[in-house]
């Protein structure tokens, strides 16, 4: 694979991947929405087949890691860290469109969301009990949780090992089961099985944190959530953003041992 095939495979999958499970989450979350207040099982089965069609789209190209954490364990396995930069842009790229697409897709959606009452406060809203919970948290707006994730209760070293435990759960699951004849990325089997991991992880692990499991799921959205000019949209609680990045690389690094160890 070329650097040009990797970049544009992973910027395309990685688009793919935030369109469809930030538009679960937009489906769920907003108020003009057919699919409002579906639930978490929407979420994670949406999750789940928004990996399936990423990977299907991108094999070809690039192996469709889509995942800063399945990169870098994978340089680790490998001993190669030659294509990590590559990588790593187009999986951040990629899901900085995908979450501007979102907006795109449901524009009225955010619209009426952002300036009713009921979710953001101000005169003529009715009773705080009303609101969004969101919108009572300090730090993170109403429409953030489409974007990014954001813990049930913040406890630093929790939240951090949380997002190792799941990461650490799917990058071996890819490098013992998802990847092709040439170790390099997903399989066709190989997207199935990671679609249903995820889906695993989302009802098991994702309870207190969301289960970003993916640096650039997370911090490419968070960005656009800073950028897009959405009214009354709060805060893009860049003092927890930390912890999605860190906690998945670690959980990489992790796999990736137990990998080279176990069943190498």
């Amino acid at each position: 694979m070329s650097s040009s095939d990797i970049f544009i495979g992973e910027t395309i999958g990685t688009a793919i991947l935030i369109l469809l499970g930030g538009g679960v989450c937009a489906a769920v979350t907003l108020k003009a929405s057919k699919a409002r207040n579906a639930g978490w099982l929407a979420i994670t089965f949406g999750w789940g087949f928004a990996v399936l069609t990423a990977v299907y789209t991108s094999a070809p190209l690039s192996g469709a890691h889509l995942n800063p954490a399945v990169t870098l364990a994978l340089a680790i396995k490998d001993k190669d860290f030659s294509n990590l930069p590559v990588y790593w842009g187009g999986q951040l790229l990629g899901a900085m469109i995908g979450a501007t697409l979102v907006w795109v897709a449901y524009y009225g959606q955010f619209h009426a969301h952002l300036t009713d009452k009921e979710i953001v406060g101000g005169p003529g809203a009715q009773a705080t009990a009303t609101k969004a919970v969101e919108a009572q948290e300090t730090g993170a707006g109403p429409v953030l949780g489409i974007f990014s994730t954001g813990p049930e209760i913040r406890n630093v070293v929790q939240n951090l090992l949380t997002e190792i435990i799941g990461t650490v759960v799917l990058v071996l699951a890819v490098l013992t089961q998802g990847l092709n004849d040439k170790g390099n990325g997903l399989g066709t089997i190989g997207a199935l099985i990671t679609s249903l991991v995820v889906v695993g992880i989302g009802l098991s692990l994702g309870g207190p944190t969301g289960y970003a499991i993916n640096p650039a799921r997370d911090l490419g959205p968070r960005i656009v959530h800073a950028l897009l000019p959405l009214p009354n949209k709060g805060g893009s609680d860049w003092s927890y953003a930390w912890i999605p990045v860190v906690g998945p690389l670690i959980g990489a690094a992790i796999a990736a041992g137990i990998y080279n160890v176990a069943f190498a």
